[in-house]
């Protein structure tokens, strides 16, 4: 009697909301209960947004519920970036961001409108691309240890192009700077478009861009590349060295984007979806489409990825201050 008793009381409790309560419905039927959206904080077309349309076409032919890509771009992505900050924690509302604005920006930034970790959880990477120190050909240099050379022989002479102060490849410059002694004065471009035609043309001798930039100029020979930053040589350009290889240690850096859910998604909807997008990305649709960007599917999932997001903030934290790099 007296367990019989207990249990009627769990259960009336639980049914009043006393008790943490069984989840009825799975995580998978969660997320099979509604439309998703997928804010993508920056213009069409680029490598953010062609991986929403990934996601957003995977996470449709899993759940038969319609997935739509917000192009939300403005103030460095801040405006999509508060939509999801705002948005219901149940899995529906998901976010595609550039490392920088998860590893970079909180230093650079100390104002930012949201916090990486008060505000969003982590809940997977998606892809990443290798990023590539190039040369215009007519400089002539054709390893790095001849463009340190170079550079420390004309001090205060040559540049290097980057997308933008603060930016991930900015850092990985001012990086590549500090391991090699490079002498090389930095120029900051809103985007790499200028940056790019400025070094084809000439203007500039040295570009640092991610892969998808660089490749095809590489390849039809109107750059020369001399090293990626990644820890490993690129099936783009297995020719090109890593920087170790050119004998540069100590810098392993490459561009990679993630997908981040508003916090207090519950812990089983973000394992959910970390797997949907492990899924997805093993897709020969999404291998055809990342490859055609010059990008490599890689995921990192849920408390990994947050650990991974935590050591990059750590090691550019160092570089935006000893160099002193303010937004502009």
């Amino acid at each position: 009697m007296k367990r019989s008793a207990f249990l009627k009381t769990c259960l009336a409790l639980a049914c009043a909301g006393g008790l943490p309560a069984v989840h009825a419905a799975s995580a998978a039927e969660q997320l099979a209960s509604g439309q998703f959206t997928v804010i993508a904080p920056f213009p069409a077309g680029g490598a953010v947004d062609i991986l929403a349309r990934i996601l957003a076409t995977g996470l449709t032919e899993e759940y038969k519920q319609t997935a739509i890509v917000d192009n939300r771009p403005g103030a460095n992505g801040n405006i999509g970036i508060d939509m999801v900050k705002r948005a219901k924690p149940d899995g529906h509302t998901l976010l595609i961001i550039p490392q920088g604005n998860l590893t970079i920006n909180p230093t650079l930034m100390p104002k930012l409108p949201y916090s990486v970790f008060g505000d969003f959880v982590p809940v997977a990477s998606m892809g990443r691309a290798a990023n590539v120190i190039a040369v215009n050909p007519n400089v002539p240099v054709k390893t790095i240890k001849e463009l340190v050379e170079l550079s420390k022989s004309k001090p205060g002479t040559l540049s290097y192009a980057s997308p933008g102060v603060g930016s991930s490849l900015h850092l990985a410059g001012e990086l590549f700077k500090d391991k090699s002694g490079a002498d090389l004065m930095h120029v900051a471009y809103k985007g790499s478009a200028q940056g790019l035609n400025d070094t084809l043309g000439g203007t500039l001798p040295v570009l640092i861009a991610n892969m998808p930039t660089v490749l095809p100029h590489v390849q039809s020979g109107k750059l020369r590349a001399l090293a990626v930053t990644d820890a490993t040589r690129s099936s783009y350009l297995p020719n090109v060295p890593t920087l170790k290889e050119a004998g540069v240690p100590d810098v392993a850096i490459s561009s990679w984007y993630g997908v981040l859910a508003p916090k207090n998604t519950p812990p089983e909807v973000v394992k959910q979806l970390a797997d949907d997008i492990d899924k997805i990305m093993k897709s020969q649709a999404a291998l055809n489409q990342v490859q055609a960007q010059g990008m490599t599917p890689w995921v990192v999932k849920t408390d990994a990825f947050g650990e991974l997001i935590r050591k990059e903030t750590a090691m550019w934290a160092p570089i935006v201050k000893s160099h002193n790099i303010i937004p502009q």
